[in-house]
């Protein structure tokens, strides 16, 4: 959940910004727990769109909780989420599936989250020819 939710934070925002608040980030967001993410209520996200640890977007912060209650229960259908991650037709439906059961992640996050977590991914090379991309140096 903390590799796919620092995709999140950097959707339109400097990575470099999210690194730097990142220790602060974590601690205010427990740790990245998605038992104790998902059990955020409204009045805690108010709480958290002011606390100064945080990039205080509402809608990415829900969309955080919103994610680590759906990693829950993907876990729970497919036995892990590795096992989630393994249930599709190589890499291409792997994304399309990430992005439809998450929020905020996009293809970029998506490919760079799978990367992160060690799944099998193309080269960011050829992930780029595939979108029509030049590849960032």
């Amino acid at each position: 959940l903390e590799v796919m939710s620092k995709s999140v934070f950097q959707t339109g925002i400097s990575w470099k910004v999210v690194e730097t608040k990142w220790p602060g980030i974590r601690d205010a967001m427990h740790e990245f727990d998605p038992e104790a993410l998902s059990e955020l209520n409204p009045t805690d996200l108010d709480e958290l769109t002011k606390d100064t640890r945080v990039i205080r977007n509402r809608r990415k912060l829900e969309a955080i909780v919103s994610n680590a209650t759906r990693m829950l229960e993907l876990e729970e259908q497919h036995e892990s989420f590795r096992g989630y991650l393994g249930s599709h037709d190589g890499f291409e439906g792997t994304v399309t599936d990430l992005r439809k059961q998450f929020r905020f992640l996009g293809d970029m996050g998506a490919f760079h989250f799978l990367y992160v977590v060690g799944e099998e991914v193309p080269s960011y090379e050829d992930w780029c020819a595939s979108r029509g991309r030049t590849p960032c140096t």
